[in-house]
């Protein structure tokens, strides 16, 4: 239930405070008083779009914050699951700054709109005097039976298998989509694989070809070059070899005489080892290099092919074509395993499809078993309100596809008076009987929904005099069970009430401000005499509203 309700610095509230209690509750004032500004707030509050145009004072800040008794209503796993701290006092507050931007908290967490129009759509629920037009809306009508025929946890398991039937096909769609394209796409795909695999390339490939085309280029200079160089060490007249092995013998002569020259002569030795060991190479080598017209060619061929398809799929190494071959090749498996993945997802989406019209099926089945009794029900209760000939007829189709709600189209057909032929109840209606419907509704929903709060801003439209006194009774009723709040012009409904306060307005230092008060027994007779009166109440007026209150 609402606790307490702040605001500040919003429209022509400067500053108010009210505390609200569990029986119900009244609020009355003239008209311009500031009624609609305190409704206004309280949805502000409960998560409705606000801008800047709400300040008072231009420069300063708008908050309103509202306390809820949130303890008997098994929220405790609406807070965890939304991270948000647990509080049996649970304080919302929104905060509208003058850029016009807000911000939204719970228990001083902040919180996204819809998060904050979530929760508190559990704990209250505001009709204005427009609402009435919410009747029109399929949405109301169906929430309307679910609520009477219990289908609160058949409507959640329903909506959360349509949800998942809705991603199945979606994503069943969008692979027909892609096996599509794919299908558009595997020629080419396998055109450029056959050419990769045809090109048997290598990792480093172009590095070794491009050397061994080198050498080839440059074998005749190469030849030349090591042919000198063999000369030079080993086959020439003044060989580097021989001289070496000058030097080792004058060397060694010496070291019979001088034994510390004896390790150059291992050293000498060991060179020439060294380079007896890299003539041969360098024979060996020139004997191979060998000039070749052929293998030229056959290189030159294999770098243009490595250069043609670097520069077709814009890569620079042979290491790069080699992964898009493999990536390739990935592409036309899942291409061939598309047939597969469709086959599975159509498998489950279709099942997923049945159970969605099974659980249609069952709504369908409790709505049409409840209709009568709903029927019934509106009917009395409008009985009470003054329409003793009301007739409402709630008509149930099929639809081919389902919704939120169902596979069902409901429909209202409704009659005020006797002989006059059921209509869609919006066309027949007239003001004062749709408040009497709406209340009905509320009523019936107040009792098989666990609402904690309602608010009723003038729902007594078009109504007065004894109809409105029993429009109050209903009020007074739906109050054992949760918290009613009615905002009221009438002194019938008024007087029911328990708790009543007054909006008013205050003009001070040239500025006009809307106030709120509790009403003691004495006050609230005069408020009552004053709704009873055109001008200053008289003693009748008086009187009468004494009587209200003691039949009360």
């Amino acid at each position: 239930m609402l606790k307490h309700l702040s605001i500040s610095n919003y429209a022509l509230i400067d500053k108010l405070d009210v505390d609200f209690s569990e029986s119900l509750t009244i609020l009355t004032g003239e008209t311009g008083a500031g009624k609609s500004i305190v409704v206004d707030a309280l949805s502000m509050v409960l998560g409705q779009r606000a801008d800047a145009s709400v300040l008072q004072d231009k420069t300063k800040k708008s908050i309103v914050e509202a306390v809820f008794d949130v303890s008997p209503y098994k929220l405790e796993n609406f807070f965890s699951n939304n991270e948000l701290d647990y509080e049996k006092q649970t304080t919302i507050r929104r905060e509208i700054n003058p850029e016009g931007k807000s911000r939204a908290f719970v228990n001083d967490t902040p919180v996204i709109l819809n998060l904050l129009r979530e929760l508190t759509s559990r704990l209250i629920d505001i009709h204005s005097q427009h609402e009435t037009l919410i009747m029109k809306e399929h949405s109301f009508r169906v929430d309307l039976l679910d609520a009477m025929a219990g289908n609160e946890k058949l409507i959640s398991d329903y909506r959360e298998e349509l949800n998942r039937f809705r991603a199945l096909k979606k994503e069943y769609e969008e692979l027909l989509q892609k096996q599509e394209q794919a299908k558009r796409e595997e020629d080419y795909f396998a055109f450029q694989f056959n050419e990769l695999e045809e090109a048997n390339l290598k990792a480093g490939e172009e590095e070794s070809v491009e050397n061994e085309l080198s050498v080839l280029t440059h074998a005749e200079e190469i030849k030349q070059s090591l042919s000198a160089a063999v000369n030079a060490l080993s086959t020439g007249d003044e060989t580097i070899l021989s001289s070496l092995e000058q030097v080792r013998n004058l060397v060694a002569q010496s070291a019979k005489y001088n034994a510390s020259l004896s390790s150059l002569t291992e050293r000498i030795k060991s060179v020439l080892i060294e380079l007896k060991d890299i003539a041969a190479e360098l024979e060996t080598a020139e004997a191979d290099t060998v000039f070749s017209p052929e293998k030229m060619e056959e290189l030159s061929n294999r770098i243009n092919v490595i250069n043609h398809l670097l520069s077709k799929h814009r890569l620079t190494t042979a290491e790069e074509l080699l992964s898009l071959k493999s990536e390739l090749e990935a592409k036309l498996k899942d291409i061939s395993s598309y047939d597969d993945k469709i086959a599975e997802l159509k498998k489950e989406w279709e099942r997923s499809q049945k159970k969605v019209n099974d659980f249609a099926a069952s709504l369908s089945e409790k709505r049409k078993k409840i209709a009568p009794q709903l029927e019934k029900k509106t009917c009395e209760l409008l009985a009470k309100l003054g329409i003793p000939n009301a007739r409402l007829e709630i008509k149930i189709s099929a639809k081919p596809e389902p919704d939120d709600y169902g596979k069902d189209n409901v429909l209202f057909d409704f009659s005020a008076n006797k002989g006059e032929s059921l209509k869609e109840l919006d066309k027949v209606a007239s003001g004062g009987e749709l408040s009497r419907l709406m209340l009905a509704f509320k009523s019936i929903l107040a009792e098989h929904k666990n609402l904690p709060a309602i608010v009723f801003d003038e729902i007594d439209t078009g109504v007065s005099g004894e109809i409105a006194g029993k429009m109050g009774t209903i009020m007074k009723a739906m109050s054992v069970n949760m918290q009613v709040l009615v905002i009221t012009h009438l002194p019938q409904i008024a007087g029911k009430g328990e708790f009543h306060l007054q909006i008013y307005k205050e003009e001070k230092a040239g500025k006009t401000f809307t106030r709120l008060k509790k009403l003691g027994k004495e006050e609230r007779i005069l408020e009552i005499a004053k709704m009873l009166s055109t001008g200053t109440p008289t003693e009748a007026a008086i009187k009468n509203a004494k009587e209200l209150l003691v039949k009360n």
